[in-house]
């Protein structure tokens, strides 16, 4: 449970440093940020910061974001994550659920989709 001063504490998997600096300016004054820069290290942080809600790139060196969320749901089927991916087809969005993911939003990054996709899922938490 987070207390009335503590913000959110949010993973952001992302490999490409520009995207990761998008997000980060978007979000660091209400929450909390951790960066992963693959899947693998999603999973390890995500065990070691138990994070509040996760975005997950979905095209990542050592491990993608499919697989990555398929080992995240092991062991957390409750907290919410989020693909982040350029691929925008129905099929794709598609697979980001079947891995296990809540929701899905695509690149470029609108500001309003971004910020309403996590307070909509921190408010079920």
């Amino acid at each position: 449970m987070i207390s009335q001063n503590e913000k959110p504490l949010i993973l952001v998997a992302e490999d490409v440093e520009s995207n990761y600096l998008l997000v980060s300016t978007i979000l660091r004054n209400d929450y909390e940020l951790v960066h992963a820069w693959n899947g693998v290290e999603a999973v390890e942080l995500f065990k070691q910061n138990r994070p509040s809600i996760v975005l997950m790139d979905m095209k990542m060196p050592e491990m993608d974001g499919l697989e990555a969320t398929r080992l995240i749901r092991q062991s957390d089927k409750d907290t919410p994550i989020v693909a982040v991916t350029a691929f925008a087809f129905d099929q794709d969005k598609q697979r980001t659920l079947e891995a296990g993911c809540n929701d899905y939003i695509t690149k470029p990054i609108i500001i309003k989709q971004l910020r309403d996709t996590i307070k909509k899922w921190l408010a079920r938490v």
